[in-house]
């Protein structure tokens, strides 16, 4: 079986056996969508409403300017794959709670590992402190970190949220900066690889 196949089975599966609380509030479950083979994911906090609504990640407003950022960098949505934390949308988007988001922990675990990406991109600070407790985003952004907490050592570069970064000029601009490192980061992950 293909990954893309492997994938939608593996949401298919979590979409009926999660036992995240936000089940009974959210519309519906927003799996992480895009290309199986990707070498790179990006991890954000939770779905909005267009997302509870649509069933896709990133599909408003901060949705359409990360998909300008990708642009920038000669990177279209068919290239990267996107999820969240938390599958289900919190109600009126407020932050999910650390029970909510490790309730659909072993989800993205899943993900990570079947994808298997060069690098994971987390997007706001809530993303980043999942897996960094201790940093802020205000300092950490645009720096590569490591884990081992997905199954095996994984690069972890934390971004600005896109959300934050449209109600904020000068976030905008060091979100636009810390994007333009992208290709090159991932060239060199992709090098030191192979030597």
């Amino acid at each position: 079986m293909d990954k893309a196949k492997r994938l939608k089975a593996l949401h298919e599966k979590w979409l009926s056996e999660c036992t995240c609380g936000l089940k009974k509030t959210a519309t519906q479950g927003v799996p992480g969508h895009g290309n199986a083979d990707a070498t790179i994911i990006f991890i954000g906090e939770a779905p909005g409403a267009k997302e509870d609504a649509g069933g896709k990640p990133f599909v408003g407003a901060a949705g359409k300017f990360l998909d300008e950022m990708l642009a920038s960098i000669k990177m279209k949505r068919e290239d990267i794959y996107i999820t969240n934390l938390v599958k289900y949308r919190p109600p009126e988007n407020r932050d999910p709670t650390p029970k909510e988001i490790s309730e659909c922990s072993l989800w993205l675990k899943e993900e990570v590992e079947l994808i298997d990406p060069t690098l994971i991109i987390t997007l706001g600070r809530y993303a980043m402190n999942n897996f960094f407790p201790e940093k802020k985003i205000s300092e950490s952004h645009g720096e590569i970190f490591t884990t081992e907490s997905l199954g095996k050592v994984r690069y972890i570069l934390p971004l600005y949220h896109p959300a934050a970064a449209l109600y904020n000029g000068a976030l905008r601009e060091t979100l636009k900066k810390d994007f333009k490192k992208i290709p090159k980061i991932l060239k060199k992950l992709e090098q030191n690889s192979k030597s």
